[in-house]
């Protein structure tokens, strides 16, 4: 078969076929109303499809509001490659394996520019239009560009929970860190402890800011907060000794790592003499002296519920949505009752 110069249209295809440009569009968007075409039709201009590797223009489909099955992934973070050690592995293994359970194919966007060592997803360059929707990561996402994603009604769904944009619901499928830590200083509660602190900045990205709500959640509004006020491990230490906690709630587990050698210089025993929860996987790799207890985020799940929402708001089988996931709590060995004094 002759295949057209240049770039073939659904015109070329209609007259390689025998048949009307009408029946061309029917067939490639499988429309209700292609059930009328004659079963040996329908294979004619299939077959001329194959022959000639057509392939629909993306950016005309999405005009005619017809789904390319591509799914865009942008992250603020570089994360590309990843390794199974990596923070965000999991989440991007269930993005793969949710989107290949929905036929989707996968297109990451790494031509955003860095500002302020932040990238951006919106520039003059960028390609999101390609894509039906786009699943994003990153710690901490720019308000602007949640706003700007909300009003000009790009479908996408956040990695993490995220405040609403200019007050309206920004989907996301999240992590709920307030009741898992919450639950964490629960539980420190029933091992006997009183006094608790926490070490974590408290306030930027979402994630932060729930660890710290459900710490004041469960362990009070005076429970001392330690942040990134103290950036020494021994100073840190010191304040928390001197506010009389015995158990205290780290955000990252590097910085429980590096409590944990300025106790052991002081002469200090984890957990006899201070017990040390971890709220949540470690975020860069780093060797722990200890299992922490604590809790592990479903970052997996995460993903793969990701883009099974994304789909379902493409497919318009669900609106706007907002999903927290429930943390798993970690037995480890760093929780104990509080030293007698």
């Amino acid at each position: 078969m002759s295949q057209a110069p240049g770039r073939l249209t659904q015109r070329d295809i209609a007259r390689l076929a025998g048949v009307s440009q009408t029946t061309v569009s029917l067939v490639l968007n499988n429309r209700p109303d292609a059930a009328r075409i004659a079963p040996e039709t329908r294979e004619r201009v299939l077959r001329v499809i194959r022959e000639t590797g057509y392939a629909a223009d993306p950016l005309a489909r999405r005009m005619l509001k017809q789904l390319n099955q591509i799914l865009g992934v942008f992250t603020y973070e570089p994360v590309f490659p990843s390794t199974s050690a990596d923070f965000y592995y999991p989440f991007l293994r269930g993005i793969e394996e949710s989107a290949e359970e929905s036929g989707c194919d996968l297109l990451l966007f790494t031509s955003a520019p860095v500002q302020d060592g932040l990238r951006r997803i919106f520039h003059e360059n960028n390609r999101l239009r390609v894509a039906d929707g786009c699943v994003l990561l990153g710690r901490e996402i720019p308000a602007a560009e949640l706003s700007r994603l909300v009003a000009e009604e790009y479908p996408f769904v956040c990695v993490g929970r995220r405040d609403d944009a200019d007050g309206r619901a920004v989907p996301y499928v999240g992590a709920d860190y307030v009741a898992a830590t919450a639950e964490q200083v629960d539980r420190a509660r029933a091992s006997g402890h009183e006094r608790f602190a926490f070490v974590g900045p408290g306030a930027g990205a979402e994630s932060s800011a729930d660890r710290l709500a459900g710490f004041r959640r469960a362990a009070g509004e005076d429970a001392p907060q330690v942040g990134v006020e103290v950036p020494e491990p021994a100073d840190r230490l010191e304040r928390i000794l001197d506010a009389g906690a015995t158990a205290v709630f780290v955000d990252f587990l590097s910085d429980a790592v590096e409590l944990t050698h300025a106790a052991h210089a002081r002469g200090l025993r984890i957990p006899e003499d201070l017990s040390v929860i971890a709220l949540g996987d470690p975020t860069t790799p780093v060797e722990a002296p200890y299992a922490y207890t604590g809790f592990t985020i479903p970052r997996q799940e995460m993903g793969r519920q990701a883009v099974e929402l994304l789909t379902q708001m493409l497919h318009g089988q669900a609106p706007v949505t907002q999903r927290l996931l429930a943390c798993r709590p970690v037995q480890g060995g760093t929780l104990a009752p509080p030293p007698r004094r």
